[in-house]
C-alpha cells in the first residue's frame, strides 16, 4: 500500500504548494490539506477531520508542513498515526512570537489585555485571546520529526528552534542563506536535498 504524505502550508500559502513534493515521494500519494483556520483552536477542531478523510486507506501518513502549518500540526493532530514529520522554518513557540511581534510594536501586555486585538504596522494582529489560548493548551509532540530553518529567518529566532529542537531530541538543519519562507531556486534546492538525505 502507498503511503500519504500530507503538506500543511503556512499563512498566505497554498495546498498546491503540495505538488512540489510529488517527484521526492514517487511511491507515495501526496496530497495537501485543504484547510481555512486561522487559529489553533480553529485547527483543532478542523484539521482532525480533514487528516481522517485525506488517510482513510491509509495506516499512518508523513507530514511536511511550513511555519504556522507546523504549529496548527502540532496542537491539532498530535494524538494521531503520524510516522514522522519534516517541519521547514515552523512556529514552534507560539506565545514567544507573539511577544516578540508586541515588542517590535511596542505594545505591553496591559495595553493587549484592555484593548483585546491591536493592529501593528507589520501587518499582523495581535489577539489578547490568542496570547491567552496558546498559554493555557500547551501541546505534547512526541512524532519523529526534522526541521529546516534559514538562519536569515526574520521571524523565528534560532534560539527558539534550537531549544524545541533540543527537548524534542529533533534533528535541526540550519541553511546559512535561508530565510522564513524558502522560495528562491538555491533555498527550494536545499530544501529538496535536506528531504531526499532524510528518507
Amino acid at each position: 500500500m502507498n503511503k500519504l504524505v500530507l503538506y500543511i502550508h503556512g499563512k498566505g500559502g497554498s495546498p498546491d504548494e503540495a505538488e512540489h513534493y510529488k517527484p521526492l515521494f514517487p511511491k507515495s500519494d501526496v496530497l495537501g490539506l485543504n484547510y481555512h483556520s486561522q487559529t489553533p483552536w480553529e485547527a483543532n477542531e478542523e484539521f482532525p477531520a480533514l487528516f481522517h478523510k485525506a488517510c482513510r486507506g491509509y495506516h499512518f501518513a508523513i507530514l511536511i508542513a511550513n511555519s504556522i502549518g507546523a504549529f496548527f500540526a502540532m496542537n491539532a493532530l498530535q494524538k494521531e498515526n503520524i510516522e514522522r514529520a519534516f517541519f521547514i522554518s515552523p512556529v514552534v513557540n507560539m506565545e514567544k512570537l507573539i511577544c516578540d511581534m508586541m515588542l517590535w510594536a511596542n505594545v505591553t501586555e496591559n495595553e493587549l489585555r484592555e484593548r483585546k486585538e491591536i493592529e501593528t504596522a507589520f501587518g499582523e494582529n495581535l489577539s489578547w485571546d490568542y496570547l491567552c489560548y496558546v498559554r493555557e493548551n500547551p501541546f505534547v509532540w512526541t512524532v519523529p520529526t526534522a526541521i529546516l530553518y534559514g538562519a536569515k529567518d526574520n521571524l523565528i529566532s534560532y534560539g527558539t528552534v534550537s531549544d524545541f529542537a533540543l527537548e524534542h531530541d529533533i534533528s535541526l538543519t540550519i541553511m546559512e542563506n535561508g530565510e522564513h519562507w524558502f522560495h528562491t531556486e538555491e533555498q527550494m534546492q536545499f530544501l529538496d536535498n535536506w528531504l531526499i538525505e532524510l528518507l
